[in-house]
């Protein structure tokens, strides 16, 4: 469990949080929304100690996360697996190099014992025979299941993903969706994911933040956002849904 105590931050004298509190629970895919500039990014960014927080407490289980040393948040960090926007596979590097990246960091493994832990991530992606192509030969949606691979190669407790259907056809996005929601119950990670799809919304939101100018202005699941009485929410579910519209009928 992840659990977030009124935390602010400023950047470049503007203040980008406020006092925002949120309980992110195991084994459920919790969602962070919000339109660009809102501030989810951020939010995320400070969960993982990327930004320093001004005031206010972040909890990983019962570590005050927040107020370790940078040694100790090695440690923390070694149960942290992430998803970025892009991906972030290293382009000089194969797939199967990618995926034994954070084994070759942080264990001691025997390289048969490494392999056969990529070969296993690489599997519950369904990425097989691929453990010699570099990025460059791979799909969109096959470059997110390898980065997703890597992701879990330390079978982490906690996984962030950054955007992880940006870029992606819904079809595909729908196949992301459901594998970080599988690989979340099975693995029974805490799973933080910043998104502003609302396909994404409505299949794996089993808890959703809604953040606007810094504060969170809202807090359900799926089967409650349509019947919000929040209007800046009602208003981004509102604009997502004829962008969507109005992306599908220009095709």
């Amino acid at each position: 469990m992840i659990r977030v105590e009124n935390i602010s931050l400023s950047l470049g004298g503007r203040e980008v949080l406020k006092d925002v509190s949120a309980v992110f629970d195991p084994g459920k895919t919790n969602l962070i929304i919000g339109k660009s500039g809102s501030g989810k990014t951020v939010f995320l960014k400070c969960i993982v100690g990327l930004f320093e927080i001004d005031s206010g407490a972040i909890w990983y289980g019962d570590v005050l996360f927040n107020e370790l040393d940078f040694r100790a948040r090695k440690e923390i960090r070694k149960e942290m697996g992430m998803l970025f926007q892009g991906s972030a596979l290293f382009d000089s590097m194969t797939v199967e190099e990618n995926v034994r990246f954070p084994l070759d960091m942080f264990t001691t493994m025997s390289y048969g014992e490494k392999l056969e832990r990529v070969n296993f991530c690489l599997e519950r992606v369904n990425i097989t025979d691929s453990n010699s192509l570099l990025p460059s030969e791979l799909s969109g949606g096959m470059k997110k299941r390898v980065a997703i691979a890597r992701a879990i190669a330390l079978k982490p407790r906690y996984l962030f993903c950054d955007e992880p259907n940006s870029g992606l056809d819904p079809k595909t996005s729908i196949v992301i969706d459901e594998l970080i929601r599988e690989i979340t119950v099975e693995l029974n990670m805490t799973t933080i994911v910043n998104t502003h799809d609302m396909n994404s919304v409505m299949e794996n939101g089993e808890k959703i933040i809604f953040i606007e100018e810094g504060e969170k202005c809202w807090e359900g699941n799926k089967s409650q956002i349509l019947q919000s009485d929040c209007k800046l929410l009602n208003e981004f579910v509102f604009a997502n849904a004829l962008a969507k519209q109005l992306k599908e009928s220009a095709r």
